[in-house]
């Protein structure tokens, strides 16, 4: 109790003296460490502010860079898909052309076909591997290679069509990233230090996706738009090859539409001649045939006209032979009688011209009924040529399409 209450130690005037200095050293030197922090501090703040908006102004720079290469790539990619979606609707009025001119083909080959068919029909010497026919059915060997290649040409057209729009779908998605992205940096590049809803973003560093370089961003818009431009190249070259095959087409099936119409003209006009000259030759045979039944009517009356005097001279030999005796004399009556008798038998037989002329009556009645025939097959040949296949042809139309 007596040590609680005892005094504290008394120092020495030095010792103050030093204590006191100390605390002025002590404090001095922890002013000129302050005042040197807050120096290095005032020079770091303005060094930091210089450096964050030397590298803000820096990332502004950059992303009106990058939204002037977005635009421009937008661009790009703007025009290449209005010349590819207007590309693909005129290659498909040129699709449309390749149908309506594929159905137009149908037609005439179906006529073709139905010509040949019905020239089936003719017969005897008439069924005849003619000109006509030879063009006919080169007709539907043309119309056939047409067809063909029309339908060759559609698939192409389609094909064509398919990548147009490939091509089209990849731009469509490229610009729509494009439109997200210019969003995107157009929003950034509004941001200021004092926009309201700028916040800490805990993630922000981190990297999700796969990032690409500018370079394969470039390659990818570039290839976009030339695939595109490629496709529209080989769309423009196909319409010229359709004008072309349209064309060709066109003027190869007139050519030969108009060849087998000729071959059809000049091969009526044949079996016309030839009914024509039949038609002569039989009216001549049927003159003939008259001239010829007068002509045995004349024998057989002749004939007939020479039994009497035949009968009268038998008739007088047979009564003469009745003579009696000496009575019974070959005298000049007898003679002449006798030389009557046979000279009319000889004339008789030398009429056997009528059995010659009822041959040849015969001949002309055969030669009659051919004639006839021929005519007959003839008039079926003009039937089907003229009336069934060349009317039938005149409804085929040949259009340019």
């Amino acid at each position: 109790m007596a040590r609680l209450l005892q005094a504290p130690p008394k120092f020495h005037p030095s010792e103050w003296d030093v204590a006191n200095k100390m605390q002025c050293a002590s404090t001095e030197s922890q002013k000129s460490r302050s005042e040197r922090v807050i120096a290095e501090s005032r020079r770091l703040r303005d060094e930091i502010e210089k450096t964050t908006q030397k590298t803000q102004s820096d990332v502004n720079k950059k992303i009106e860079q990058r939204r002037d290469e977005i635009k421009f790539w937008k661009q790009e990619l703007d025009n290449k898909l209005e010349q590819i979606v207007h590309e693909t609707e005129v290659l498909l009025t040129f699709k449309t052309r390749l149908e309506k001119s594929l159905e137009s083909c149908k037609e005439p080959l179906d006529i073709a076909q139905k010509c040949l068919l019905n020239r089936q029909r003719r017969v005897g010497i008439d069924l005849v591997h003619d000109e006509v026919e030879q063009e006919l059915v080169k007709e539907a060997e043309v119309l056939q290679g047409v067809i063909a290649l029309l339908e060759r040409t559609l698939e192409q057209t389609n094909e064509q069509i398919r990548l147009n729009r490939s091509a089209k779908y990849n731009l469509e998605m490229d610009l729509k990233d494009k439109f997200t992205a210019l969003m995107i940096d157009d929003y950034c590049a509004s941001l200021t230090n004092n926009t309201p809803d700028i916040r800490y973003a805990d993630n922000a560093l981190k990297i999700e996706g796969n990032f690409v370089s500018p370079e394969d961003w470039i390659d990818f818009s570039n290839i976009n738009v030339e695939k595109a431009e490629k496709q529209r190249n080989n769309s423009l070259a196909l319409r010229a090859l359709i004008d072309g095959i349209l064309s060709q087409t066109a003027s190869d099936m007139r050519k030969q539409r108009e060849t087998v119409n000729v071959a059809f003209r000049n091969r009526v006009k044949e079996v016309k001649d030839a009914k024509n000259k039949l038609e002569t030759l039989l009216a001549m045979v049927m003159d003939e045939t008259a001239s010829q039944e007068k002509n045995i009517a004349a024998l057989k009356k002749a004939i007939a006209d020479k039994e009497g005097p035949v009968k009268v001279a038998q008739t007088r030999l047979e009564a003469r032979n009745h003579r009696p005796n000496v009575e019974l004399c070959y005298d000049t009556v007898q003679y002449r009688l006798t030389n009557e008798v046979q000279e009319i038998t000889r004339n008789i037989q030398r009429q056997d011209t009528l059995a010659q002329a009822e041959a040849e009556l015969k001949a002309l009645s055969r030669r009659q009924l051919s004639l006839e025939e021929e005519i007959q097959v003839k008039e079926n040949t003009l039937y089907i040529d003229e009336v069934l296949c060349m009317q039938m042809r005149e409804s085929v139309s040949i259009n340019n399409f």
